[in-house]
Parts: structure tokens; C-alpha cells; sequence
């Protein structure tokens, strides 16, 4: 019953999110300085994770491909195609739970124990769409921006360590991440994070909307906020690659 009863608030949560600003002019102020917030400031942490992990499956796969009957070049070639299905999406995705997660319900849940989301609705405006939906729209129309760098660097990695190490020759990488290229791996990874986006921030910021308490109860939002974004990211990542790769 307790998990019925918090899905039931939860899909309410979200249909007050989705309804017409009071005043279009401050939620695009609010939308501007959220993409910034949520999705530039997060690019930094997204390249230095896929730079590191990129060159590290890359060495993996050099030391593990031993076969002289396996060309050097599947090796870039799993890199790739490992950053562009699941790395990219799933894994960063999950990185951006923590980070993002964390701060949206700890932001709300604050302002929810401090009643300044009170003040707001005894002013008449619908606190949940005037907080929450511009990080929703922000955060969900920069996260392909983040997925692409992503995908950049984590190639690139894989190329700065076949050129440092004698994992494999630089122009052997070069011929792996070129060949069976299949576009649609992209699109699978964009659209992916997409529905990623939207889970991390609209159950993150239903942790902090309705917290109760003080400042303790804050801190359990933030955690059940990572984990529970974290848990759903790996569900509907499975749901996902079986409806769009099956």
C-alpha cells in the first residue's frame, strides 16, 4: 500500500509539473540558468570519467584479446561500440544521479523544511511546475549535449592510451573505431538519456518536495533520491535496449 500510495503522488507530482507556467518570461530565466547549472557545470566531471574509463576498457581489451587469429582492431572496435551503447548512456547517466540527483532534492527538500514552498503556494503559484519544471526541461534537453561528449572523449581516451601504451598501435585503433560504424547506436544512446534525465530529476525532486522534518530528513531524501534514480536507470535500461535494439 505505502508503494502504491507513493506512485499514485508520484504521477500527480509530475502532472502539476507539466502545467502552464504562471509567467512564461521567468520560467525561461529559471530554464536558462538550470541548463547551466544541471548540464554545463556536470560536462567537466563527464569528460574526466569517460577520458579515464575509454583508455582503461582499451587496455583491458589488449590484454585480454590474445588470440593471433583476432586482428588488433576489434579492440577500438568494442571501445567504440561500448561507449556509444551502454557507457555514454547507462554509466554516465548514473554519475549525473549522484551529482544532479543529490542536489536537486537536498535544494527542494530544503526549501520545502525552511516553507519557502509554502510561501509559494499561499501566493497562489503552483510550486511544482515554478521549481521543477524548468530543471526537467533543462536538464532533459541538455543531456544529449553531455552523452556526445561523452562518447567523444571516451574514443579518445581509448586512442590516448594505444598511443602512450603499447596496448596496441595508434594506427590500429584508428582502423577499428572507422569500421561496422552503425549510426543508430547514437540515436539508441540519446534516446536513452533522455528517459534517464526524466527519472533523475522528476523522482529526485519528489524525494525533496515532500520531505518532512529537518535537516536530517533532507539528507535521507538526497540518498533515496540517488538510489532510486540510480535502481530505475538500470531498469528501464533494460526495458529500453529490449524495446529499441530487439
Amino acid at each position: 500500500m505505502n508503494l502504491l500510495f507513493h506512485l499514485g503522488r508520484y504521477f500527480v507530482f509530475v502532472g502539476k509539473i507539466f502545467s502552464k507556467p504562471e509567467k512564461h518570461g521567468i520560467w525561461f530565466k529559471q530554464f536558462a540558468k538550470e541548463v547551466y547549472k544541471l548540464g554545463v557545470s556536470s560536462a567537466g566531471i563527464i569528460a574526466l570519467v569517460s577520458l579515464f574509463i575509454g583508455a582503461a576498457i582499451t587496455i583491458q581489451m589488449a590484454y585480454n584479446i590474445t588470440s593471433p587469429l583476432v586482428p588488433n582492431y576489434v579492440i577500438s572496435l568494442t571501445t567504440r561500440d561500448t561507449m556509444l551503447l551502454e557507457f555514454s548512456s547507462t554509466i554516465i547517466c548514473l554519475v549525473l544521479a549522484g551529482k544532479v540527483g543529490s542536489s536537486i532534492a537536498s535544494e527542494i527538500g530544503t526549501m520545502r523544511v525552511t516553507e519557502q514552498i509554502d510561501a509559494l503556494e499561499i501566493m497562489g503559484i503552483n510550486s511544482s511546475a515554478f521549481l521543477v519544471s524548468p530543471k526537467v526541461f533543462a536538464f532533459v534537453f541538455f543531456i544529449p549535449f553531455l552523452v556526445i561528449i561523452s562518447m567523444f572523449v571516451g574514443i579518445g581516451g581509448g586512442w590516448l592510451s594505444s598511443f602512450l601504451t603499447d596496448a596496441l598501435t595508434v594506427q590500429d585503433y584508428t582502423q577499428g573505431i572507422q569500421l561496422f560504424f552503425i549510426p543508430y547506436y547514437v540515436t539508441y544512446s540519446v534516446l536513452k538519456s533522455i528517459v534517464f534525465a526524466f527519472i533523475i530529476v522528476s523522482i529526485s525532486a519528489y524525494q525533496g518536495y515532500y520531505v518532512t522534518g529537518g535537516a536530517l530528513e533532507v539528507g535521507r531524501a538526497s540518498t533515496r533520491a540517488v538510489v532510486y534514480s540510480s535502481v530505475l536507470v538500470l531498469l528501464f535500461d533494460l526495458i529500453l535496449t529490449q524495446l529499441l535494439l530487439s
